[in-house]
């Protein structure tokens, strides 16, 4: 029987190639995010497009119950909607900061409430949640972003204890640098909240070290492929990390201090 799988973010980057990579190998895909016109693609592969909005409370209800009604069930829920705001703390207001938090955090929390009676009435079930490098490791400018992938790494952590019981796996996946419009649209913030005024020169120093990593960002198959390899594990790990950097970075942070860590972090910002 095919899987049903709920992959959000669907748009693009990592959420749309997964949602093809999945198709392709035989789930049964629905794609879900706010713009449907950039789903139109996906249609000829077979996957369902719907739209979601993850900062809406009725959005998410009739974005589950629908494909409980076409489906009769969802196995499996890949949380991949989010996006990078950066700036200095001191700059960014509390209304942005808690845009980020209600896209990354509480949206992808709400889903899974949804989705788990659901995945506990087969007594089997997966979920995904796509985290980053950026939740086990900080630079600046990322205060918030980091904030959120550090508390869905612990969210996650907390649920894959409690569902354990039910035949459900909570499994993280930390991408480092990949292609995709997150750079854009995080640095793209950062300049608009912190690029003129006391953190200037430090901001246009990161943007051109990042900028410049940028194409050494491998695409997003790297990561559809990571994820279909931990859906298809018998008994999947609860971790798995693939793209620009995410292997030593995630080392350095096992075994360096927090000040030597912070030392090798800034050297990247000439």
């Amino acid at each position: 029987m095919k899987k049903i799988v709920l992959v959000t973010g669907a748009s693009a980057g990592i959420g749309k190639e997964t949602a093809k990579h999945l198709a392709a190998n035989g789930y049964t895909v629905y794609g879900a995010a706010r713009r449907l016109d950039k789903m139109r693609d996906l249609t000829p592969l077979g996957i369902k497009c719907i739209e979601l909005d993850v900062t809406n409370e009725a959005s998410m209800v009739s974005c589950v119950n629908n494909i409980i009604a076409a489906e009769g069930r969802i196995d499996i829920l890949i949380n991949n909607a989010g996006f990078g705001s950066y700036g200095a703390v001191e700059d960014v207001s509390m209304e942005t900061a808690k845009y980020q938090m209600e896209v990354n955090l509480f949206g992808a929390t709400r889903l899974m409430q949804l989705c788990i009676p659901h995945m506990r009435a087969e007594n089997w079930g997966k979920i995904v949640n796509i985290s980053s490098i950026g939740g086990k490791l900080a630079g600046p400018f990322g205060a918030w972003y980091h904030a959120s992938k550090f508390a869905i790494e612990g969210l996650s952590d907390s649920l894959r204890n409690e569902l354990r019981q039910f035949g459900i796996d909570v499994i993280v996946i930390e991408p480092g640098g990949i292609k995709s419009e997150w750079s854009g649209i995080a640095f793209d913030s950062m300049l608009k909240s912190s690029g003129d005024g006391v953190y200037g020169s430090m901001v246009q120093k990161f943007v051109k070290a990042y900028t410049g990593m940028e194409k050494k960002n491998p695409g997003p198959i790297v990561i559809a492929e990571l994820i279909l390899k931990a859906l298809k594990a018998d008994k999947p790990k609860t971790r798995y990390h693939a793209g620009y950097m995410a292997a030593p970075a995630l080392f350095m942070r096992k075994i360096l201090s927090d000040k030597l860590l912070d030392r090798v972090t800034m050297s990247t910002i000439k």
